[in-house]
């Protein structure tokens, strides 16, 4: 066997074992968005992702950005063969980034709000854990729109949740209809 036969063997098995599945019929974003993590994610259009409009502004934000677009769209390139291991894995995190900023700017369509509807009808961001708040469905918020400034919320970054409550009103929050009061041993608290 050549190097290059073994190194697409290896590869093909990588990939086989990081998918879980038959890898063939299985997209790089369907299966970024399965990984044990990114279940907040949604699949974004390819249509969307090949718009040159919507990805303005993000080649100078990540590294290797062309490859990573390949990497995202599935799009067989050659770097493999001219990159090192390490270079690799460093367009795969480039992707990661790449899809997530995309991911932030798709949520805020028509489109990518009905996808996101879809997983806060499911419960897949989470029920409040307040009493008061009777299971309330969550949504997930940036507290910055500058990756990695805090967690990962440049994915969803700050206009989300309110863009959505703002289209799907009929989902917003009611107050609650009791105030918690607090009580030590019984007891109401002096306001101060």
């Amino acid at each position: 066997m050549t190097n290059g036969a073994t190194g697409e063997s290896e590869s093909d098995s990588e990939a086989s074992d990081v998918s879980g599945s038959d890898g063939e019929d299985t997209s790089w974003i369907s299966w970024y968005c399965n990984l044990r993590g990114n279940e907040f994610f949604c699949e974004v259009d390819d249509d969307y992702i090949q718009d040159d409009f919507n990805l303005c502004g993000l080649s100078s934000q990540v590294p290797y950005y062309d490859y990573a677009l390949d990497l995202i769209l599935d799009i067989e390139s050659s770097h493999g063969d001219i990159f090192t291991e390490e270079q690799n894995e460093l367009v795969e995190s480039a992707a990661e980034m790449l899809y997530g900023l995309i991911h932030a700017r798709y949520i805020l369509t028509s489109k990518g709000l009905a996808a996101m509807l879809e997983k806060y009808k499911n419960y897949d961001f989470g029920r409040c854990p307040r009493v008061y708040c009777c299971g309330q469905p969550c949504l997930p918020v940036g507290q910055s729109d500058i990756h990695r400034s805090n967690i990962d919320g440049a994915y969803f970054g700050t206009t989300f949740p309110h863009l959505f409550l703002m289209t799907y009103d009929h989902l917003k929050p009611q107050k609650p209809s009791q105030r918690y009061v607090p009580r030590v041993f019984g007891f109401k608290l002096h306001k101060p």
